[in-house]
């Protein structure tokens, strides 16, 4: 191809209204121009394909568990997740993911290591794509009574109940539900290796996020919307000069609970 008679910003428009693949043919003409501005736009779009090449791999071998299941015959399989086992404040949220098989959706990883914008972004392309999407939500109150473990396993199982795709087969991040008679199958740090459990895990996070951030406004002087609900040392410092408010986990904070429950405590 001749980009002769076109200038560089030209070229580069051409580019950009390309997808990456297709405009990856370029790259050889792109290279070999003798313009230092157009070698220029081959040298970064041979970047980027490098880039596209690798990330498709990384997901290629994030579908790996879900990969073998299906080799056995299984047709819908659910990866699960939760976010908020360790704040102390707000809920536990369980998310239950259905992909299509095989499907690419680039940037999908273990929510903890996306950033917040990056998961807001996933979040949306994660429900345009996927075939089924279950909520589990289970509020601080019921985490006191029955502990985080068992709150986590119900947000779970009302997560998987929620979908509107019934699953023959769960990967769950780390936890047995013994309770719910699907074949399953527990992976330590399932997020970082199951793509289903990584959609999970981001699907939860924001959805308890923006749930902390409603939150937020109730009790805007907590910082709930900075720091969710964990014990930084705002949150900290919130609750000496605040007291606990209703959605504090008393559990969570035996060691100092009853001193802001006192007279101070506009919650309780």
């Amino acid at each position: 191809m001749d980009f002769q008679g076109k200038s560089t910003k030209e070229v580069e428009k051409q580019i950009k209204a390309m997808d990456l693949e297709s405009a990856a043919k370029l790259i050889p003409f792109l290279l070999k121009d003798e313009r230092n501005g157009i070698q220029k736009l081959g040298e970064s779009l041979s970047k980027k394909l490098d880039k596209h090449i690798k990330e498709k791999e990384r997901i290629r071998t994030l579908w790996y568990y879900e990969n073998e299941i299906f080799k056995s015959g299984v047709k819908i399989i659910a990866g699960i997740d939760e976010a908020g086992r360790g704040p102390l404040a707000g809920p536990v949220v369980a998310a239950a993911v259905i992909l299509p098989q095989n499907i690419f959706i680039e940037g999908v990883d273990d929510s903890k290591k996306l950033s917040e914008a990056k998961r807001e972004f996933l979040y949306e392309v994660i429900k345009d794509k996927a075939l089924g999407i279950g909520i589990g939500v289970i509020d601080n109150q019921v985490i006191d009574d029955i502990n985080i473990f068992n709150a986590t396993k119900l947000a779970m199982g009302h997560a998987i109940k929620n979908l509107n795709v019934r699953p023959d087969y769960l990967l769950i991040d780390a936890v047995k539900l013994t309770d719910i008679h699907i074949n399953q199958q527990a992976l330590i740090k399932g997020d970082s290796k199951s793509i289903s459990i990584a959609a999970a895990s981001i699907i939860a996070k924001v959805t308890r996020d923006r749930i902390i951030c409603d939150y937020d406004k109730l009790y805007p002087q907590y910082g709930f919307r900075n720091h969710k609900g964990y014990g930084t040392k705002e949150h900290y410092e919130g609750i000496e000069k605040y007291g606990i408010t209703n959605i504090h986990r008393k559990t969570f904070l035996k060691g100092i609970a009853g001193e802001y429950l006192g007279e101070n405590n506009h919650f309780k």
